[in-house]
């Protein structure tokens, strides 16, 4: 544990302080300043609530749906939050790389955990929200923790591997701006599940961020939310995100670690 504890001594130290600074400039400048974490997905949820549900009436069927839809629009803010800042992180740190030895890993890590912290003020307004609007929380909340560890990783994963390949190919910032628009919409964030023929929704439920909404909400908004056990009406289905999750992962660390010694004369 000694051995252990001295090995990840500096980077944890490090990685204290990169979360630090990332938040500290994250909003530097701003009037509102910490505020635009809260203000920013309350906005585009009120925009699309006002659209889709007033206008086009998405979510008659559905109980709690402002609720519904905050807790797909903030679980979504997070994902897109983490993989899209990731892209520029390790270049961006081009001037500390040059200069000094460390795990680059951290870089990408802290980034994450600065989403994260944003991730958890959210929810409390989701919880807020939920108490005004009355909506009952049930002993199957307890399974969120476990649901948001899985997005971590998936994001985390993604992460890595985007921000060790913008270093070589530049063109990656734009091409990812493309997928996670067009991922967004393959989402189930702003309709119902119902609206979609089953063979099709079937399929984009074995999307690991679709599965972990849905069960997210299943868990705290409604039990008649559809996820990917009510989908296949089995549990071994979800061996599919969850293998996407771990398959992600082992590519990414190994990608990542391939071409991180070479970051300091790429950058």
């Amino acid at each position: 544990m000694k051995r252990l504890k001295n090995r990840y001594r500096y980077p944890v130290i490090l990685l204290k302080q990169l979360v630090k600074t990332d938040f500290k400039l994250r909003y530097q400048g701003s009037v509102l300043g910490y505020a635009w974490s809260l203000l920013r997905p309350l906005a585009m949820f009120v925009i699309l609530y006002v659209v889709f549900a007033k206008f086009f009436r998405l979510g008659d069927a559905i109980p709690s749906f402002p609720i519904y839809l905050l807790v797909g629009i903030v679980l979504w803010n997070y994902f897109a939050e983490v993989t899209s800042n990731s892209i520029n992180s390790i270049v961006g740190r081009g001037d500390i790389l040059r200069k000094i030895n460390f795990p680059k890993y951290v870089i990408v890590l802290a980034g994450s955990i600065s989403a994260l912290i944003n991730l958890f003020l959210n929810c409390l307004i989701i919880i807020l929200f939920m108490l005004v609007a009355g909506v009952e929380i049930s002993v199957s909340i307890l399974w969120v923790p476990l649901l948001l560890v899985e997005l971590f990783v998936l994001s985390l994963a993604l992460s890595f591997f985007l921000s060790a390949l913008f270093v070589r190919f530049r063109d990656v910032n734009y091409i990812w701006e493309v997928l996670i628009q067009g991922a967004f919409y393959l989402t189930p964030i702003l309709y119902p599940l119902s609206l979609v023929p089953e063979k099709y929704a079937k399929l984009l439920m074995l999307n690991p961020v679709a599965q972990i909404i849905q069960d997210i909400r299943h868990a705290v908004v409604t039990p008649k939310t559809m996820t990917l056990h009510s989908s296949y009406n089995t549990w071994l289905i979800y061996l599919v995100p969850l293998s996407i999750i771990a398959g992600c992962t082992l590519l990414s660390i190994k990608y990542f670690r391939a071409r991180s010694k070479h970051f300091a004369e790429e950058v």
